[in-house]
């Protein structure tokens, strides 16, 4: 018959670049970008290239894994695992209640459209307040504390659109993501340079020379964990300079003239000082960011993960406040988003407050003061909710798409605590860090194997963007939808599993049509027909221009206005000014990175991902290394109040001095001095949850991490 292509998508992370895969009996030969598609044109990056490998790899499972009382893995039917696992999480919720059961929603889950809302409706289903995902371990500050003070229903200005640009710790070109009103994650460093030649200009704050810091107008290499300092004096010239919009203000934000008076004391002197910054530098990027008459400031997960997480994501949202960054009347509202379920009118003015943390009747944990973000629980208390006894304690965990080894803090503790587990089922296509210790490891299909919408890139598609794609290759073994996964252990607890649209039959296995229409009920077209539409324009991506809304006028009955007061946070601003920190002994800061073979835990089983980079290694400025004695390629101790690791030495004069610069997620609990070079090291073991912790967010030190170096 031979190989027949396919349109379709990658989702091997977020971006979902448009593809074409030949088939040929059922299995994955070739992918390629799609030249023809509206939003990438061609563009794929190496990760996703290598989904034939991801496919086809000789130690991908294709049966399910039960663990014996020896010890001993067994491959086991896939109905007969689910029924397995749904026996024990029946006996432990009868047990202990269930509050005992825990469901963890990884990166690798993001990239199944369904898997989300399938977890998430089975943890309700089941009435667990245990529900965790990956935001909490890298940006929880930006979904969860910045609507407290307000959200633009038209949304702000979009990438294409805008002038100027801020990215702060954000490297859109390799990490393939930023927040909406950054560059969308398709071909990100064309997009950039090509803004550029039409006039945008592009401020970069980063402690390193990231690759968009390389296109920047205005590179700041601002200290790690310093960036309100940053922020803070840019905001204190614009203030000063009377460079905001004093009429958006008037009309829309309360809680300025506390802002001002907290930013006072930031002048550009200090505040140029504490981030490390030219003083005539951090001027010019205030000027060129409030001189734009259109454009937004961004973050990457850097400056959460850095220690100062609202903080730094509140200055960011007063910085767009006050000057204005959003659609107004008349124009195209902002990411009309296809798939998602309906977000209010859009309308040139604040939405009334959403309470996302805090609020009455939300749970609360039995650590650290710390409560639910909107309908999840914050990581950082999953080890000690798991190793703690008492009523609430937590005996079985199901990962979907997560890997708990290597992505918490305190690698050794939540190794300890996976180990200490009634039952742990990791949903898994092969033996990760996290797999090797379940008791149950359940295989899914994989991406070009099943059916899926494009609701997770819609993010960050300024145009009314959509894509319903049927299976391309067939699924070997016995391997299933995760989504099905969940649905079959409520059927089997005798529970149904809610979604937007209503409850699931729970007498049939329903399709994934069926299931996606009801998980996006009331969006602006339907899965089920933009699946008909797909197949009428042969497979490829439907742009709604139709359906795209306008932004409307201010509804005068349901005004609000922006509060920059809320919480506290101008006192924030005089708290940090008032206490740096500071660690004896810890003279240099470890910084996280992204890499380009990598998607946080996902890839690194893959061969040719594999011969571009077998470890992560510790980049460090070429003067630092020679003051500290070190050798490029030899092995260098990495010690934190916490924790040691060792990493190979790379020199880069990209990283400025007193930083040592690393990619996470890599390295099992076990790895060592002597797997380095082939292994990696967690950067996540130089961390511990109950030290250095957002105290809203619950989000623990991740970068920015005080450290020493020795040569090992």
């Amino acid at each position: 018959m031979g190989a027949q292509t396919h349109k379709t998508f990658c989702r091997f992370c977020h971006a979902n670049c448009a593809m074409l895969v030949d088939v040929e009996d059922g299995k994955v030969i070739e992918v390629r970008g799609d030249p023809d598609d509206p939003a990438y044109g061609g563009y794929t990056c190496m990760k996703g290239r290598e989904l034939p490998d991801s496919h086809n790899a000789a130690h991908r499972l294709h049966h399910s894994l039960v663990r014996d009382q020896n010890g001993a893995f067994h491959e086991t039917p896939m109905a007969d695992a689910l029924s397995h696992v749904s026996d024990e999480i029946k006996r432990v919720i009868d047990e202990h209640g269930p509050n005992s059961v825990a469901v963890f929603m990884g990166s690798g889950g993001y990239q199944n459209s369904a898997a989300m809302a399938a977890s998430l409706s089975f943890a309700q289903a089941i009435g667990t307040r245990n529900f965790y995902t990956s935001v909490t371990l890298d940006q929880p500050a930006k979904v969860f504390t910045t609507m407290r003070y307000g959200k633009w229903m038209g949304g702000s200005n979009t990438f294409s659109e805008s002038d100027v640009a801020l990215f702060i710790g954000n490297n859109p070109i390799v990490s393939h993501y930023s927040p909406p009103g950054g560059v969308p994650p398709f071909s990100p460093s064309r997009r950039i340079r090509d803004r550029q030649a039409e006039g945008m200009k592009v401020i970069v704050a980063d402690p390193r020379e990231s690759d968009v810091a390389r296109l920047a107008d205005i590179y700041l290499p601002v200290k790690p964990g310093e960036d309100p300092a940053l922020l803070a004096g840019m905001l204190n010239v614009i203030i000063e300079e009377k460079l905001y919009d004093r009429n958006f203000v008037s009309v829309h934000v309360d809680g300025f003239d506390e802002l001002a008076a907290a930013v006072k004391p930031m002048t550009p002197d200090v505040a140029a000082e504490r981030a490390g910054v030219e003083k005539d530098q951090l001027i010019a990027a205030a000027r060129m960011f409030a001189g734009g008459s259109k454009g937004c400031a961004v973050t990457g997960t850097g400056p959460e993960m850095a220690g100062n997480g609202t903080l730094t994501e509140y200055l960011v949202v007063c910085l767009n406040t006050i000057c204005a960054r959003f659609k107004q009347e008349g124009e195209k509202a902002a990411i009309p988003g296809v798939f998602t379920t309906p977000q209010g009118p859009r309308r040139a003015q604040v939405a009334p407050p959403v309470p996302l943390f805090g609020a009455e009747g939300m749970a609360k944990s039995r650590f650290r003061g710390l409560g639910q973000l909107g309908f999840e629980m914050p990581c950082n208390v999953l080890a000690d909710e798991i190793l703690t006894p008492g009523d609430g304690q937590v005996r079985v965990l199901i990962s979907v798409g997560g890997n708990p080894v290597v992505g918490f803090p305190d690698q050794v503790k939540m190794a300890r605590a996976l180990d200490d587990l009634d039952l742990f089922v990791q949903i898994d296509p092969w033996m990760s860090a996290s797999a090797k210790r379940a008791d149950v490891v359940l295989a899914p299909s994989q991406c070009l194997e099943r059916e899926d919408i494009t609701n997770l890139s819609e993010w960050w598609h300024e145009e009314a963007y959509a894509r319903y794609v049927e299976a391309a290759a067939t699924p070997p073994g016995d391997v299933i939808d995760e989504y099905e996964m969940f649905w079959t252990l409520a059927r089997n607890l005798g529970v149904t599993m809610n979604l937007a649209g209503g409850a699931l039959p729970m007498d049939r296995t329903p399709s994934k049509e069926e299931f996606l229409d009801l998980m996006t009920a009331g969006c602006l077209v339907p899965p089920s027909q933009v699946r008909k539409d797909a197949q009428a324009n042969g497979g490829a991506a439907v742009v709604y221009t139709d359906k795209h809304p306008e932004v409307g006028p201010i509804e005068e009955s349901e005004f609000h206005r922006f509060d920059l007061a809320e919480g506290g946070m101008p006192g924030e601003i005089l708290r940090y000014a008032d206490n740096p920190a500071q660690r004896a002994g810890f003279d240099f800061k470890l910084i996280s990175r992204r890499s380009k073979t990598r998607f946080n835990s996902i890839g690194h089983p893959l061969k040719k991902l594999q011969e571009k980079t077998t470890t992560n290694p510790a980049y460090i400025h070429p003067e630092d290394i020679a003051d500290l004695g070190l050798e490029e390629g030899g092995i260098v101790e990495i010690t934190s109040p916490h924790a040691t690791i060792h990493g190979v030495v790379k020199a880069s004069d990209k990283v400025r001095r007193g930083l040592v610069s690393m990619a996470h997620a890599y390295g099992d609990v076990d790895a060592t001095k002597e797997d380095v070079r082939t292994r990696g090291s967690s950067t996540n073991r130089l961390t511990s949850e109950v030290v250095d912790f957002d105290p809203i967010t619950g989000q623990s030190l991740q970068s920015a991490i005080p450290v020493k170096l020795v040569a090992a």
